[in-house]
């Protein structure tokens, strides 16, 4: 039998018991990180990242050699490792691999949100 959600009333108490918060979102300024926008921003690039080669149906080793780095090195980025290269070093990885960039800057609205990220990657 499939579990049933959780009760909201349910949640509630449990995440009073044990002090748990809803998230703002951004995991890295949830755990307190420096520069935790950046740091999504990265990540969400290697998700990117990820997909395109996924998509592409390449090897590690020829995604690599396409983005002019060695296996192993995107082998620790695709682990997580974001800090390895900067964000616009990853947007070049995103162009290598024929992936449409478009970065766009305008007024904000919300104010708890200054950062949006949309991926449009082949599933």
């Amino acid at each position: 039998m499939p579990k049933k959600s959780m009760l909201p009333d349910k949640r509630a108490a449990l995440m009073e018991k044990y002090g748990f918060v809803d998230s703002c979102g951004n995991v890295f300024a949830d755990l307190g990180l420096p520069n935790a926008e950046d740091l999504l921003l990265r990540a969400q690039c290697v998700i990117a990242l990820d997909k395109a080669i996924k998509s592409q149906k390449l090897t590690q080793t020829a995604a690599a050699k396409k983005l002019g780095i060695h296996q192993p090195d995107l082998s620790r980025l695709l682990r997580g490792q974001v800090r390895l290269y900067s964000l616009g070093r990853l947007l070049q990885f995103l162009i290598a691999l024929d992936q449409e960039v478009t970065i766009t800057v305008k007024n904000k609205k919300d104010k708890s949100k200054r950062v949006n990220f949309e991926l449009d990657a082949a599933e």
